[in-house]
């Protein structure tokens, strides 16, 4: 795709990785941990298309789902065993990525994995439904404060009136990834997918993020061979914008596993 803003963070050349955001949100929010990190690796990321600094999304009659595509963009950027890590919907992307080619991942550094369909869950269900609704009714803005009131860090009402505007304009693109995260598109549920995953992996949660986040990490960890997990007190379900140095200590320790 053209127009995709790439980042990179240098570091040990060495030691190659790549950190996938959330949904409306941008790789810069990698920054910050990347210089925690101190140069322990050479680390590069992107803003997803309708993101950040890259065009917005245009979907093809004919082309792939947006999690497709921002897959593909993600796995044409390594060409060697690396350390990956992703938060939220970058997590899943993640995840697909290394069931699908087990053998690129040095390490998987899970944060907080939308993977809805590995956990079905009345309250998602329940929002899901109310953002349709609202959907419908051409209420994107309320249906915007009504995702990030779950699943955001701070008051829509208190955002910049640019990042307000911009996060309306990609609630519709948050609502268009149902069939990967809530109905497993891609696969990477299936039979034997996670256990091929040999790579230590991490699983990283807030304490006070929802209920459902707890439910999709128990049955990851359940399929997973190497795998830790690790819960951060006082952070919800951004904690690596929230909470960097104990993200970028725990992305740390997952390094040592591997």
């Amino acid at each position: 795709m053209s127009g995709l803003h790439l980042r990179h963070w240098p570091g040990d050349p060495d030691r190659p990785a790549l950190a996938l955001h959330c949904m409306m949100g941008s790789g810069s929010a990698w920054g910050p941990i990347a210089r925690l990190l101190d140069g322990r690796i050479n680390l590069r990321g992107f803003d997803m298309p309708g993101h950040g600094r890259s065009d917005d999304w245009q979907p093809q009659p004919d082309g792939p789902d947006y999690h497709t595509a921002v897959t593909r963009l993600a796995a044409a950027m390594i060409d060697r065993p690396l350390d990956l890590i992703g938060h939220s919907f970058g997590a899943t992307v993640a995840l697909r990525i290394a069931v699908a080619a087990p053998d690129a991942v040095r390490s998987l550094t899970l944060i907080e994995p939308v993977l809805f369909a590995a956990c079905p869950d009345p309250a998602q269900d329940a929002l899901d439904a109310r953002m349709a609704d609202l959907l419908d009714q051409g209420q994107d803005d309320q249906a915007m404060a009504a995702f990030l009131s779950v699943w955001g860090a701070q008051d829509p009402d208190r955002l910049p009136p640019e990042a307000r505007a911009q996060m309306v304009r990609q609630i519709r693109l948050v609502a268009g990834t149902g069939d990967a995260i809530r109905h497993d598109s891609a696969r990477i549920l299936r039979e034997g997918g996670l256990e091929q995953v040999d790579a230590p992996v991490l699983l990283i949660q807030g304490a006070n993020s929802p209920a459902v986040i707890g439910g999709i990490i128990d049955a990851l960890a359940g399929r997973l061979p190497d795998v830790g997990r690790a819960t951060i007190p006082g952070a919800g379900h951004m904690a690596p914008l929230t909470h960097p140095e104990q993200v970028a200590g725990l992305i740390g320790v997952n390094l040592d596993r591997a």
